[in-house]
């Protein structure tokens, strides 16, 4: 292992457009996270399905994919801290991860994915980078090309989940073929297909948040009953939901003793009524599941490398098999509870049909009916496939509010 790749050198903190520091004692991190913290694209995340959908329930309650963002940087960033790696860059990771979902959650990605099958596909990971270093106006090289807010390399690999293009062996993939170059650049000296610490803390990070979370938010949806979670026997439908979406090499058994370890938490509740009191309990649930599941790895890790500072290539997170088979299942009671209730199959039909059909529409339309940026792009675009790539930025960038009112307007003419 090259030593250069395992610290926060000047390799690291190297930007892919040079730029002089703009504020003396401000870290070269702390204005990578600021620079996700004022990207149009963060705000967006705002107006964006995460489980439950904004307009589902008549409250302001449910998460949308900002808030995610932020809970989930709120967790990396203090389980990345206790580890030695650099807080704000283990922030600005998480903080950018959701960046390129599209409108509708990863049933918007399935749509997209399906309109740009032919072209290089669609993959919500891949457009957070695509976003970070092209889409996202900042930084013009001298070429005239964006460079995105252009952060520096080691915000950008810890930012990549999935370091490595399309492939038919993987469904998931951190780069388009076109955004090879910055790419490349980005990946100098790591070891191919392995992500670094800060980028695995962000993806433990980002499953902590959003199991505890939308468990909290599909309670309090009225979607999640505590009081039939309570008998391990009203679990069997969610165990084989784990093994099917998320936890496929794991046994029956072991999760039937994994759901056991949940319920006799002594923080999990009997009960939710909405009351102050219930309310508060499910907070604590929350709070106690999160220490739960980051201390289990912190702890991990530092039996297999000791004490000290870890950073980038100098250690990998680990996570013990109880800890995810936890994590796991209460993703599972989501995706049975809320994600497969009853009525969603043909909402989420119609979602990907409006996102498909607002694709056909924008292509045949031309550059006239995009937002300037894109129209930008679509008039330099060398052929068809390059200005579907255009339109398909340009989707993925909506809300689910904004992609409604695309589709109407536009089938209103």
């Amino acid at each position: 292992m090259n030593d250069a790749v395992t610290r926060y050198d000047d390799a690291a903190r190297e930007r892919w457009v040079s730029e002089p520091p703009k504020r003396p004692g401000r870290t070269a991190f702390e204005r990578d996270r600021a620079r996700v913290v004022h990207s149009s694209a963060l705000r967006r995340l705002g107006a964006k399905t995460q489980v439950v959908g904004p307009a589902d329930v008549e409250s302001d309650f449910p998460r949308t994919r900002l808030t995610h963002s932020l809970e989930c940087a709120q967790v990396g960033r203090e389980l990345g801290a206790t580890l030695g790696c650099d807080p704000n860059l283990v922030e600005t990771a998480c903080l950018a991860h959701d960046l390129g979902h599209p409108p509708f959650g990863h049933n918007g990605e399935a749509a997209l994915a399906t309109a740009a099958q032919h072209i290089g596909g669609f993959e919500g990971n891949a457009q957070s980078f695509r976003l970070l270093t092209r889409l996202e106006a900042k930084t013009v090289r001298d070429d005239g090309r964006s460079a995105g807010i252009n952060l520096n390399r080691a915000s950008l690999d810890a930012a990549t989940k999935y370091p490595w293009p399309r492939s038919a062996s993987s469904a998931k993939f951190g780069v388009y073929d076109d955004d090879l170059d910055v790419f490349t650049w980005v990946r100098a000296g790591a070891p191919q297909g392995r992500s670094c610490l800060e980028a695995q803390v962000m993806d433990w990070s980002d499953d902590v948040a959003y199991s505890v979370h939308d468990l909290e938010d599909g309670v309090e949806g009225g979607y999640i009953k505590l009081d039939e979670l309570a008998d391990p026997s009203a679990w069997r439908d969610v165990i084989d939901a784990a093994i099917s979406l998320y936890l496929p090499d794991a046994e029956t058994p072991e999760l039937e003793h994994a759901v056991r370890e949940l319920i006799s938490m002594p923080s999990w509740p009997a009960a939710h009524d909405g009351s102050l009191v219930s309310l508060a309990a499910l907070k604590n649930l929350t709070s106690q599941l999160i220490g739960r599941f980051c201390q289990a790895a912190e702890a991990a890790t530092r039996e297999a490398y000791g004490r000290g500072d870890l950073t980038r290539y100098g250690a990998d997170l680990v996570v013990p098999r109880s800890a995810r088979n936890e994590c796991g299942l209460l993703k599972a009671v989501t995706a049975h509870y809320v994600m497969n209730r009853e009525g969603v199959t043909a909402i989420r039909a119609r979602q990907r049909d409006v996102l498909l059909e607002l694709i056909d529409q924008l292509t045949r339309i031309g550059g006239e009916a995009l937002e300037p940026l894109f129209a930008a792009e679509w008039a330099i675009a060398s052929d068809d496939d390059a200005r579907l790539r255009v339109v398909i930025d340009q989707v993925a960038s909506l809300t689910d509010t904004s992609a409604l009112l695309w589709h109407e307007r536009r089938y209103r003419a």
